[in-house]
């Protein structure tokens, strides 16, 4: 028998406001993918969600107009920089699907907004996205929860394997994506990251979708078998409807590393801003600190921007001078990013 398929919309909406990365979501969207049974936690509390719909085959011409017009009904943004993220489509990422229920190809798009006030049917609020991947911020420090919980549990979860070369390729692993034992710490791995938390049963998703889908064959269980008890284990960040933690971790990744090669981070900018606006947001989507110097020096001398002779009475002390996005770098130039510049990797040590 044919498995019937849907194709859900997905839609990661991003804006840096006062250096706070903030993603969109929603509590209560009311369609066909939004059962009720999946969009709360065990205690009966809404879950977030990032807006979603299915697509309507008959009425939208196209995949990403029918995501704008979810986005548009549930939060009342009209979206302008869109890109398309990636499809997920694996097996029995939708619950019902083991019932009999259809299997879910969800088309994800990556969208780049200035916070703005929201309304419609679905409980819209900005949420930072580090609240849901706490270990991805070194802005300031190490992130403690690194050290306190989550290298202390994967250890335990790499001395569960069974055999030694196992348990050499799953220290391997951890050592690389969490930039532990000499490893060096790569921004650009948060899908991965989230990936080996969830398999390793320390995010709250891997529990709830445990209990989902406890008729799942013996065969589509995780590749290798260290898992300890969830009752010892810590639920690391705050968890989200179905896969959109997943989604979400896809996108801060793309997004990290498309900043030093297309010059998206202008998208969350006002027409006008300073340097040192500029260089916040940059740090706050790439969780690190930027050497000032070196990148002005990248930003100028890139033709990033230009000078617009005004300055910011806002600024504190010696007003700061306003620039604007210099779009003619787009002709000049095949991959006009800010890059990471003289980011501070001390902080590792």
């Amino acid at each position: 028998m044919t498995t019937p398929l849907v194709i859900g919309l997905n839609a990661a909406i991003v804006a840096v406001t006062q250096e706070v990365p903030r993603i969109l979501t929603v509590k209560r969207p009311d369609h066909s993918l939004a059962l009720p049974g999946e969009m709360v936690s065990e205690d009966g509390a809404f879950l977030d969600a990032l807006p979603f719909g299915p697509l309507d085959a008959r009425a939208d011409p196209t995949l990403e107009l029918g995501l704008r017009g979810w986005v548009r009904e549930q939060t009342g943004i009209e979206l302008g920089y869109v890109e398309q993220l990636y499809t997920f489509g694996d097996r029995n990422r939708d619950p019902e699907e083991h019932e009999g229920g259809a299997r879910v190809i969800s088309v994800a798009y990556l969208a780049l907004v200035r916070e703005r006030q929201l309304f419609g049917a679905a409980e819209a609020s900005w949420r930072d996205w580090y609240g849901y991947f706490p270990w991805e911020d070194w802005r300031l420090t190490r992130p403690s929860i690194i050290d306190r919980e989550i290298a202390p549990s994967l250890a335990q979860w790499v001395a569960a394997a069974s055999q030694p070369a196992t348990r050499r390729r799953c220290q391997e692993r951890v050592d690389i994506v969490f930039g532990l034992n000499g490893a060096a710490w790569d921004e650009e791995r948060v899908l991965e990251r989230y990936e080996l938390l969830y398999e390793a049963g320390f995010v709250a998703e891997k529990a709830r979708d445990r209990m989902l889908r406890t008729k799942l064959q013996p065969g589509s269980q995780n590749r290798h078998s260290p898992s300890p008890s969830q009752t010892e284990t810590p639920s690391l960040g705050r968890p989200m409807a179905l896969d959109h933690r997943r989604i979400l971790a896809t996108a801060l990744g793309r997004l990290r590393g498309k900043i030093k090669y297309r010059p998206v981070v202008f998208e969350l900018l006002s027409s006008t801003f300073t340097l040192l606006q500029l260089q916040r947001v940059v740090e706050a989507l790439a969780g690190v600190r930027l050497h000032k110097q070196n990148f002005r020096r990248l930003v100028e001398k890139g033709g990033l921007v230009e000078r617009t002779g005004q300055f910011d009475p806002e600024t504190g002390g010696r007003p700061a001078e306003l620039f604007r996005f210099r779009r003619e770098v787009l002709r000049e130039r095949l991959a006009p990013g800010v890059g990471l510049p003289g980011a501070i990797r001390s902080l590792e040590s």
